[in-house]
């Protein structure tokens, strides 16, 4: 007898019983990778499938800050309190000595005002000699020369006789030290040429003073020679010294028809009487008692 609710023949253990055959999937369809038939599953299971990563959210992008929470500070936001206070207190001094520099140097280069008159010692004593500012290399007509300053000594020898030096480039020696120096020495460069263009301006041709300013200068350049002579080796103390000038007009470039003549030119100032009050300090000079 057949069951009305089994005619097709799907009833239990008749013969459409058993379960449902495979769907083939279409050409367009992926099918997710599943447990190859015949192989046993994994004793846990199948692993669970990894959601697919959002896009700009790797493993490697910075985990943003949660809702409420502040980002963490950077700079001079990141230090403690102690050290913020300090920081501001040096930015603050570093852009206080800018803008007095500035001031100062732009003082020192502008004409005559009432600032500068009224502040001119200041002005002076900040800008002398690290931040001197001049325009001669912008000149009409800038130093075509190269000037050189000589000296030479009349020195009491041991044997009590006097001798006379050969002339000694003093400004070749300011050179040696400048060539080659990142950091050359404001002596080096400005102490020689400043004495001598003082010089050249306190004096006339014929190489009579004018004035205190002319006397100053004389010492001034005196009080140099005898600083340079004291390592020169003398056997005995120098009386009197003479300076002179070599100047040497730079040859003019190949390219050019220019005719340049570049002999020396001197200009020699007379003989100078050494007392004790034309020794730097250190410099001893033999028997400075003889020169009181």
């Amino acid at each position: 007898m057949r069951s009305d609710g089994h005619e097709d023949g799907a009833g239990v253990g008749g013969p459409g019983s058993g379960p449902p055959p495979p769907r083939t999937p279409a050409a367009d369809e992926s099918v997710p990778p599943g447990p190859v038939p015949g192989e046993p599953a994994p004793a846990g299971g199948p692993a669970p499938e990894e959601p697919a990563p959002t896009p700009g959210q790797g493993p490697e992008a910075p985990a943003s800050p949660a809702p409420g929470e502040r980002a963490p500070a950077a700079g001079i936001g990141a230090l403690a309190l102690p050290y913020q206070v300090v920081a501001a207190i040096g930015l603050a001094l570093v852009g206080v000595f800018a803008c007095v520099h500035l001031a100062m140097v732009f003082l020192h280069v502008a004409p005559a005002n009432t600032v500068t008159r009224s502040h001119g010692d200041a002005v002076r004593w900040w800008t002398f000699p690290e931040f001197e500012q001049n325009w001669r290399l912008f000149a009409p007509n800038p130093l075509q020369q190269n000037v050189a300053v000589e000296v030479r000594a009349e020195y009491l020898a041991a044997d009590g006789q006097r001798r006379t030096t050969e002339w000694i480039d003093m400004t070749a020696q300011d050179a040696e030290e400048i060539r080659g120096n990142l950091f050359p020495s404001h002596v080096h460069q400005n102490q020689l040429r400043r004495g001598w263009d003082f010089y050249l301006g306190s004096h006339d041709a014929d190489n009579r003073a004018s004035g205190v300013r002319g006397r100053l200068a004389e010492q001034y350049l005196r009080r140099i020679a005898m600083q340079r002579l004291d390592g020169e080796g003398l056997d005995g103390p120098v009386q009197r010294v003479q300076l002179r000038s070599a100047s040497r007009s730079i040859k003019a470039p190949e390219w050019s028809a220019e005719k340049t003549d570049t002999r020396p030119v001197h200009r020699v100032l007379p003989w100078w009487t050494i007392t004790a009050a034309d020794l730097p300090e250190g410099v001893v000079n033999g028997r400075t008692e003889a020169l009181r």
